[in-house]
């Protein structure tokens, strides 16, 4: 893309902080553009968000009815997948699905406890508290 293409069509969820996109001047070399979006990404941006919130919302729904631990719910609310979870919690993502299960999520000792509490920018105890109503 060349400099002069750049977009600067305002993108709402930036809310005016401006990002920097690489693009080639006249002489072909790249340089750093300073942009404000485009409507393409906030489109993007937003379809994203909605599917979050989708997925907040059913796991929430499942963690009422019994059928899931907490933790998806709290993982969805702080935009994070699984892959993102496993990694900041430096477990395999197979062990991070395991920890789902309601049955299981109530064996957690307080050390992995932790670990998820930091990744999710909470405390243990409000991270266990929704499950004390199993």
């Amino acid at each position: 893309m060349k400099v002069k293409d750049v977009p600067q069509e305002c993108d709402k969820t930036l809310d005016g902080v401006k990002k920097i996109l690489y693009a080639q001047d006249d002489n072909g070399e790249y340089k750093t553009v300073a942009y404000i979006g485009w409507e393409v990404e906030e489109t993007i941006t937003l379809s994203a968000l909605e599917e979050l919130k989708r997925q907040e919302n059913a796991a929430f729904e499942e963690y009422l009815s019994g059928k899931l631990s907490p933790l998806p719910y709290y993982m969805y609310q702080k935009r994070m997948d699984i892959p993102t979870l496993a990694c900041t919690v430096g477990m395999c993502q197979w062990r991070v699905k395991r920890h789902f299960k309601p049955s299981v999520f109530k064996k957690l000792n307080n050390k992995i406890l932790l670990r998820y509490a930091e990744a999710l920018d909470m405390e243990v105890g409000d991270l266990t508290k929704r499950n004390d109503n199993d």
